[in-house]
């Protein structure tokens, strides 16, 4: 199941890479404005919102199986249609065709969810950890090949800059065909069979706080505004860079490279993430998300803009701080929320990552029109650190609740 799971990961790696490689150089072609540049990303991420709850429902009636492998398959009928679109030059298809083409990243992120469902607490992190790396694979070749990709496109008469979109394409319907041959049996149908929704087992192996934290009502709010806050950082910086990079003379290698290893910054470290949120806790690594996300965005500002080495340096700290933020606030979803409901809830906890990554998409373009890319990186470090003291009031008010059960219990 696992296998599987990390099959599906890989390929559909490969087709959200596409989005983020070339998608703001096209709109900049297309639409010839540097402030619109940021429109794919805010309209990919808004589509993904819609595809979050779609697959979320869809999951939470029919199981993981049918709702991953139908986010998949719009994802590639998305891609599609923006080759399409540029082809015949149409900016309002290529709208359109993002904003579909956005499915494939909301199901993406989802299937982490189907790799916590059948973990109890203490190993919660690292079963999401273990399908989140498997991107990385798709997730680095894919950016690389956005030349050889747009060499193809131009063979067949389309814009270089579509190439990685037919990538897509192939990538996301393969990920689907993969999910419903193999998926079985399905991971959130089989968990709901489960006696004690696979925690029980923590419990009589008398895990500690940190391995299980305490279910919390405020732990769904805390956990999506740690990932939605991630997810407008990482998105407003990443989607600019390529562009940034371009304006300094650079092609579409060097942007490729530096997403490839921004990509890998996102996925990689997932194991070690994993296993620092079940040994250390949800609280301490959203903590270090923020502060990671601070030093990417004040070395991004920083770096000479033709500098491409500094510039992957500031990227991979972006990723790295986006894996800390986005393994932290699923396992504090994943841990509060009750098998009855919990794909439902979760595909609306991502609805407002997506929101907050659409926001940053075309707030970015704006920012850097009116002003410049240093200060959108700098704005974005400085947003991140919110996240600290949202920990902070969370993590005081989860010792005041255990000291009151330990209370309690003495009595």
């Amino acid at each position: 199941m696992v296998r599987v799971l990390v099959a599906a990961q890989i390929l559909s790696g490969a087709g959200l890479a596409a989005g983020i490689t070339v998608g703001a150089l096209l709109a900049k072609d297309m639409l010839d404005s540097t402030g619109l540049a940021g429109l794919p990303s805010a309209l990919f991420t808004a589509g993904s919102a819609l595809a979050a709850v779609a697959v979320g429902r869809m999951s939470q009636a029919r199981g993981r199986r049918p709702g991953l492998a139908a986010g998949y398959l719009v994802g590639a009928a998305g891609s599609l249609g923006v080759v399409a679109a540029a082809a015949v030059d149409d900016p309002v298809l290529l709208f359109v065709a993002l904003f579909v083409y956005g499915a494939g990243t909301a199901t993406n992120l989802q299937a982490r969810y189907a790799g916590a469902d059948l973990a109890n607490a203490s190993h919660r992190g690292r079963a999401v950890a273990t399908v989140l790396v498997a991107t990385t694979l798709g997730g680095v070749v894919g950016p690389n090949l956005a030349a050889p990709t747009g060499a193809l496109a131009e063979a067949l008469g389309i814009p270089h800059l579509a190439g990685p979109f037919l990538l897509a394409a192939a990538a996301y319907a393969l990920a689907a065909l993969v999910l419903t041959l193999w998926l079985r049996p399905d991971p959130l149908l089989l968990a709901r069979t489960l006696p004690v929704d696979g925690d029980s087992s923590a419990a009589e192996a008398g895990t500690s706080t940190a391995a299980a934290p305490a279910r919390t009502g405020g732990s769904v709010a805390v956990g999506a505004l740690v990932m939605a806050v991630t997810q407008l950082v990482m998105v407003a910086i990443m989607t600019m860079t390529p562009v940034h990079i371009h304006d300094h003379g650079h092609g579409t290698a060097a942007s490729g490279l530096v997403i490839a290893i921004h990509v890998g910054a996102m996925y990689l470290p997932s194991p070690l993430t994993g296993w620092l949120v079940d040994r250390y806790g949800r609280l301490p690594v959203a903590a270090a998300a923020g502060l990671t996300l601070l030093a990417a965005g004040l070395l991004a500002a920083t770096a000479p803009g033709d500098s491409v080495a500094l510039l992957a340096l500031a990227l991979a700290l972006l990723g790295v701080g986006w894996n800390f933020g986005l393994l932290a606030g699923t396992a504090i979803v994943a841990d509060a929320v009750p098998i009855a409901t919990r794909a439902k809830t979760q595909g609306l906890v991502d609805v407002s990552i997506a929101i907050a990554g659409a926001a940053g998409g075309l707030g970015s373009g704006l920012v850097v029109a009116a002003a410049s890319y240093p200060a959108l990186a700098l704005t974005g470090g400085v947003l991140a650190v919110a996240v600290v003291p949202v920990v902070a009031h969370a993590s005081r008010g989860r010792r005041e609740l255990d000291l009151g059960v330990r209370s309690s219990t003495a009595e």
